[in-house]
């Protein structure tokens, strides 16, 4: 039971409103959405990459980095020695074409372009084109399912597509809690999450396939030392992973090197406990 109050009118409805905030406190606190987790990282190892590629798509398989590189007169693709850096196979893509993302399908190589709507398919093994498909919008970034291809134009939106046609099958709207997240660009697939890419930061969104919710955030801030930062467009844009190790690699255009990270989730929350 409460003591009677008394008090002038404006007192007394002060108390009322902070007595209905004590009350409801619990309610409104279960309410509030949980902020979004947003995991850490541990270098494991570092190996070289050529500071004259404006990385635009990267992945592994069999040993090897596939990289695209962007930039008219400067965009290729090539599989590259991750030990060395050194290129052992490369396909120049003339201009005006602006090299974007790669993803592998079957034997073939797919590297679409920034803005002329081409996506040239090339024989893994020779890097000679084979085919061609056209698309609608803007080229950013891609990766694959066992099924689809999944690509990003550098809006809040990530596109499903038939890797026999290229046309989409499907998208998903990326949102951290309500705020679209836009400007999504180099993507992987990884324990059956989207990894992205977001231009101009040094974050990597973990995104549900399923609903495009933002599951986590990976902070690589201070990945590459500031000194080694060539300009302002030397971003953090590159993910690709090693599913038979385990390993997840990221780069950056014109970065000096390829990060092999291990992500490192958040401490648990133990404020107010014991």
């Amino acid at each position: 039971m409460r003591a009677p109050i008394h008090c002038r009118r404006g007192l007394c409805l002060s108390l009322a409103v902070v007595v209905l905030l004590l009350d409801s406190g619990p309610a409104m606190a279960a309410a509030t959405p949980a902020a979004t987790p947003v995991d850490g990282y541990a270098v494991v190892a570092k190996y070289p990459h050529s500071t004259g590629s404006y990385t635009e798509g990267f992945f592994y398989l069999d040993g090897m980095l596939y990289e695209g590189t962007g930039m008219v007169g400067r965009s290729a693709v090539m599989a590259v020695d991750p030990a060395s850096g050194k290129a052992t196979q490369r396909h120049d893509l003339p201009p005006p074409y602006f090299g974007e993302g790669i993803v592998d399908w079957g034997p073939n190589i797919y590297e679409w372009t920034w803005q002329s709507h081409v996506c040239f398919v090339y024989d893994r093994f020779s890097l000679r084109a084979v085919k061609q498909f056209t698309y609608t919008g803007e080229g950013w970034g891609m990766t694959r399912t066992a099924k689809e291809i999944i690509s990003s134009d550098g809006t809040a939106t990530l596109r499903f597509r038939n890797p026999d046609t290229f046309k989409e099958t499907r998208h998903i709207v990326v949102r951290d809690g309500s705020k679209l997240v836009s400007q999504l660009n180099e993507l992987e697939f990884i324990h059956g999450e989207i990894y992205a890419n977001v231009w101009h930061s040094d974050r990597i969104a973990r995104i549900s396939p399923r609903d495009g919710h933002v599951i986590a955030w990976i902070d690589l801030a201070g990945l590459l030392p500031d000194d080694q930062v060539i300009d302002d467009e030397s971003v953090l844009n590159g993910i690709a992973y090693d599913a038979q190790h385990d390993r997840i690699f990221v780069t950056g255009k014109q970065w000096p090197a390829v990060f092999e990270i291990k992500v490192v989730p958040p401490a648990p929350d133990t404020a107010g406990h014991r």
